[in-house]
């Protein structure tokens, strides 16, 4: 009979250690509870794929669950704007400024954030493959989980950046600059890093 208890007692703890395994790892669902107007206008900025909203104010825009696949938004100021969900694939953001940004789980595959501000943006969980942040200032952002392979990186600033569990397979990352970065757990498989100042070269 004890052996039968601590048997259950066991699996009891496993089963706790297992659920708060999920909970660390796992991400809240996001889900927008605030009507969207049709046609969904912010500042003149018309929020839909292909959208052309060069230069656009959408600071502090609540953009959950957005799809912008496509859009235009190169020098667009999303300083902390709510991009949580967002559909961003093949969206040209060169030059905008992305600072503070939420950007959780937002689908970036092959976005262009070309010298964009990405200081302090919490990209955590977010996919970008093929992403291109050339010269992008990635200071204090956090990129944790992030799924990324062939990232550009090129010249990039990735100072106090979170990289902890970040996918950064075959990832260009010469001359970028890397300084107290968090890299617990970051797989730099295949990267280049010719240049890159500070870069795990012997990972």
């Amino acid at each position: 009979m004890n052996g039968m208890i601590g048997n259950l007692l066991g699996l009891t703890i496993l089963f706790s250690l297992s659920t708060q395994s999920i909970s660390v790892y796992a991400y809240d669902k996001i889900v927008n509870k605030v009507p969207r107007p049709d046609p969904w206008v912010i500042n003149g900025c018309e929020i839909k794929p292909k959208t052309v909203c060069q230069n656009a104010d959408l600071r502090f825009a609540d953009l959950k669950n957005a799809d912008l696949s496509g859009a235009d938004l190169r020098g667009a100021n999303l300083a902390r704007a709510d991009l949580r969900g967002v559909k961003l694939i093949g969206a040209d953001l060169s030059g905008a400024n992305l600072e503070s940004a939420d950007m959780r789980v937002t689908m970036l595959k092959n976005a262009k954030f070309v010298r964009a501000n990405l200081r302090g943006a919490n990209m955590m969980f977010a996919r970008a493959m093929k992403a291109d942040m050339n010269y992008a200032d990635l200071t204090a952002a956090s990129l944790e989980k992030v799924r990324a392979k062939r990232i550009q990186l090129v010249g990039a600033k990735i100072i106090y950046t979170d990289l902890q569990e970040a996918k950064l397979y075959e990832a260009n990352m010469s001359n970028a600059v890397m300084d107290g970065a968090k890299i617990t757990y970051t797989i730099f498989q295949g990267a280049f890093m010719e240049g890159c100042e500070g870069c795990p070269h012997d990972w």
